[in-house]
């Protein structure tokens, strides 16, 4: 069953209920994140993200982890390029436990002068970390290489040089103009009364000022460039971008089922070719990142660094068949039953039923249907997979980045 309901103040609340198991996720979800930053803000939405933590007007970062601990719930958030999420799960019998205090973080944290002197120190770090991780630092590249310096290609960290400047008055200025009563979902999955689901809502979120959420321009223009990172690491990582299907386009499913087939699992062209057959990867894949105004569909590989020109050939290999539409009727049916089954398992999980619910209606307005869900993945014809091919490849906004002790970029 499920359940939807419209604050007066403009605050959206969708609930799933999923009798039989003993256990809530609950979410409040920010229509906002890195690609809506000025240069300026460039990390502030991860920034804030952190800050929620480090103390409320009756509660401090410790008694907020201690509080939700003395309950057995979890609590954590995370920041995209086009939302942020706040989250709490916890047992059916301390839901509302749960809720009052990721309530309480989410609409009275004070963002303490000592906390945020401590927090953009370890943000700080986080990014020293991306630093240091070739395989993150890559698909960041990878990102800024495709889309540029702004909007989808913004690192979701930010600079160092951004967030030791960042003050009480920026995070005030932004949250004011994002974090508005139309620009948020309240999601629960799992074991909850709709009735005490409403009850929670509305008692901490139905005062909350009727605001509008400010819209901002997004001149969203692709680069099609070829960057490196020379780094003295052991491997080189590759990563390779091609245009590709924005959110809810006609043929976003058939993108979705080839680039299964082209490196969406261990059966994957991809995985066969350049790690089962050559022995030249331990890890090769590819994915699909689509959003409002743009998607990109994305190669990825870590490799030997005497061999990774032979890695790149055999990647751009997999590709050239690809477009050949050689895809055979078995290798179709194998991608629709992996999109069939993630659909399916994602509906046994509290965690991914309150994401998938509160993003649909953050993104498009609707209210998630796992019904037409499935059927517009069987209505997928090999045909409309082949056509999807002929929209995505297309060498002119191809995007390349390579990361390792390398000293040239890809061509």
């Amino acid at each position: 069953m499920v359940h939807y309901r419209q604050l007066e103040n403009g605050i959206r609340l969708i609930v799933k209920q999923m009798s039989g198991l003993m256990s809530v996720s609950m979410g409040i979800i920010v229509g906002t994140g890195a690609c809506v930053e000025s240069a300026a803000e460039d990390g502030i939405s991860h920034f804030i993200e952190h800050m929620m933590f480090k103390g409320t007007k009756k509660r401090t970062a410790f008694q907020i982890s201690d509080e939700m601990d003395a309950i057995g719930a979890q609590v954590n958030a995370f920041t995209g390029k086009d939302m942020t999420c706040y989250y709490a799960k916890s047992t059916s019998g301390h839901a509302a436990e749960a809720f009052e205090i990721l309530s309480d973080l989410f609409l009275n944290s004070v963002f303490p002068d000592d906390e945020m002197k401590r927090e953009k120190g370890v943000v700080v770090e986080e990014i020293s970390m991306n630093e240091d991780t070739p395989d993150d630092l890559c698909l960041d590249v990878l990102s800024k290489a495709f889309f540029g310096a702004e909007n989808y290609g913004r690192n979701i960290l930010g600079s160092k040089k951004n967030v030791r400047s960042f003050t009480r008055r920026n995070i005030a200025d932004y949250m004011a103009d994002r974090y508005t009563a139309d620009n948020i979902v309240i999601s629960m999955a799992g074991n909850i009364e709709v009735s005490l689901a409403e009850e929670l809502v509305e008692k901490y979120f139905g005062n909350l000022p009727a605001t509008k959420c400010a819209q901002r321009d997004m001149n969203v223009s692709l680069q099609g460039k070829n960057l490196h990172r020379k780094k003295d690491i052991e491997q080189v990582h590759i990563g390779i971008a091609y245009p590709s299907m924005k959110r809810y386009e006609r043929l976003y499913d058939a993108t979705l089922i080839m680039n299964t087939v082209l490196g969406g699992g261990m059966s994957s062209r991809l995985f066969q070719t350049v790690r089962e057959k050559l022995g030249l990867a331990y890890t090769v894949y590819s994915y699909l990142s689509s959003y409002e105004r743009s998607g990109c569909l994305v190669v990825y590989a870590g490799v030997n660094a005497k061999d990774y020109m032979n890695s790149v050939s055999a990647i751009y290999d997999c590709i050239e068949n690809i477009k050949k539409k050689d895809m055979t009727k078995e290798e179709f049916a194998r991608g629709k039953e992996q999109m069939l089954s993630s659909s399916v398992y994602a509906q046994e999980s509290t965690s991914s039923q309150m994401l998938l619910y509160g993003k649909e209606l953050i993104y498009s307005g609707k209210i998630y249907d796992f019904e037409e869900r499935v059927n517009k993945i069987n209505s997928v014809t090999l045909d409309d997979v082949f056509e999807a091919i002929e929209y995505n490849f297309d060498p002119k906004y191809k995007a390349t980045a390579i990361i390792g002790n390398v000293d040239k970029a890809l061509s």
